[in-house]
């Protein structure tokens, strides 16, 4: 062999040692989901989510704080829920020195207390520090123990922008009754809580879904393939959730059309099972989450309803879930 075809022999195994290898962080067969379950997820800081009147001033408004602010500090003391909010505020004076954060950027707000009628001070500011609520649980993955639910991202409803979480909990969930979907108006699952009895521990709260640390047992669940975008079709498929009796059955819909180019509304279908349809009226509230099995893979959560036609909603591809979730 000549000075060149060992040169060029070598640029091809250079080549080949160069060219990547597509891998994915998330395991190929995941724990499917479908039970309801509770959600508790913490604020960083104080969220601030209206105003109200203190001797006839907008004591708060004036001073310069906006609907959606988050309350980090007060006089330059950490604030990490309302009851740091209150030992700090019951400790100081009349003037007080704010820090909150807005738009990712962090501003200083002064303001000047006054006293009510009954000679308690107030700020003038409704505030938040948590939501709670109901969802389904997608999956488990079984190397990382990272568990995602919803398919979407908790909103604040007042702000209606996104919920800046520091921590929160997955825990036990029984359905009490439904609340049927009528077009123009999607229902619920109302739901009982256990709080003794926590599933996991939320990490995240991304446009995909909530994601977090599974430290429940897990090993009585199904373990599925994870269906990929280019395997998934129009026509028959199922989800997996809980209606009644706390039972996780399977529901048949149609897959109407895939979209690819959407961040979350991907998997557009409609519910087929007329048992489900009799019982909810269509995707309800609470229902977000449930997974999307077809030709025995999952494939994605449901996480939109369309509200003119509550038969019909949308769901996120399992990988984009799995992605965000792992990152």
């Amino acid at each position: 062999m000549n000075k060149k075809s060992k040169l060029l022999q070598l640029l091809v195994i250079i080549s080949l040692v160069l060219l990547p290898i597509q891998t994915f962080a998330y395991s190929e067969k995941i724990a499917v989901g479908g039970e309801t379950i509770g959600i508790e997820v913490h604020s960083r800081g104080v969220l601030v989510v209206d105003f109200y009147e203190v001797n006839g001033k907008m004591l708060a408004k004036e001073a310069g704080f906006q609907i959606g602010d988050i309350i980090t500090k007060v006089d330059g003391k950490e604030i990490n829920g309302m009851e740091s909010l209150t030992e700090e505020l019951e400790n100081k004076g009349e003037n007080i020195n704010f820090t909150v954060e807005r738009n990712g950027k962090e501003k200083e707000i002064k303001m000047t207390l006054e006293k009510d009628e009954g000679d308690i001070l107030k700020t003038g500011l409704y505030v938040k520090d948590q939501i709670n609520g109901v969802g389904t649980l997608s999956y488990i993955d079984p190397e990382s123990k990272i568990f995602g639910s919803l398919g979407h991202e908790i909103i604040e409803k007042s702000t209606i922008s996104k919920f800046e979480i520091k921590d929160g909990e997955i825990y036990e969930a029984n359905v009490s009754n439904i609340i049927k979907s009528q077009d123009g108006r999607a229902g619920e699952k109302n739901s009982t809580y256990n709080r003794d009895n926590v599933y996991g521990e939320i990490k995240e709260n991304e446009i995909t879904g909530i994601f977090g640390k599974y430290t429940d047992d897990f090993s009585d669940k199904e373990l599925m393939e994870v269906g990929k975008v280019e395997e998934i079709h129009n026509g028959k498929a199922s989800i997996r959730t809980v209606i009644e009796d706390n039972n996780v059955e399977e529901f048949a819909i149609d897959i109407l059309s895939i979209n690819e180019g959407s961040k979350t509304k991907n998997i557009l279908f409609e519910i087929t099972d007329s048992n489900l349809l009799e019982q909810t009226g269509g995707v309800i509230q609470g229902m977000s989450g449930s997974p999307i099995i077809q030709d025995g893979k999952i494939i994605g959560a449901v996480n939109y309803v369309i509200v003119n036609d509550t038969s019909k909603g949308y769901g996120v591809f399992i990988t984009t879930m799995l992605e965000e979730g792992e990152n």
